[in-house]
């Protein structure tokens, strides 16, 4: 039934004008809608609505990901911006923050403005 539908996802914020800054100037999506309630963007034709809340407490896994074609040139660009990847005690991780899965995909984690964790994977 949604099969051919495009795909909105919703992010929490509690700082929309750091929110904007983020999700626009950092990682360089499309802006395409602002209001009281939120922002929405265009990230590869999925839309994505980072949406104002009254409270948050951000979750301990990950809310929002991008599949790259390469993950160490994606970091080192995020880097360059001052976003710098999470490291965790449980999984081995590189000096990038890279962490191989058992099939093989590389992932990273980093954080939005408001702490909410996000993903880079790379299909190996």
């Amino acid at each position: 039934m949604l099969a051919n539908e495009t795909l909105k996802t919703f992010v929490p914020t509690l700082k929309p004008q750091e929110a904007k800054i983020f999700y626009r100037g950092t990682l360089g999506l499309k802006l395409l809608n602002e209001d009281n309630y939120g922002l929405e963007f265009d990230s590869g034709g999925a839309l994505l609505r980072v949406i104002v809340v009254p409270e948050l407490k951000p979750h301990a896994f990950t809310v929002l990901g991008w599949n790259v074609k390469d993950i160490e040139a994606s970091i080192r660009s995020l880097n360059d911006k001052g976003i710098f990847c999470e490291k965790y005690d449980f999984i081995p991780q590189n000096d990038l923050g890279i962490w191989i899965s058992p099939n093989g995909t590389s992932v990273a984690w980093f954080k939005d403005p408001d702490e909410n964790i996000l993903s880079l994977s790379q299909i190996n």
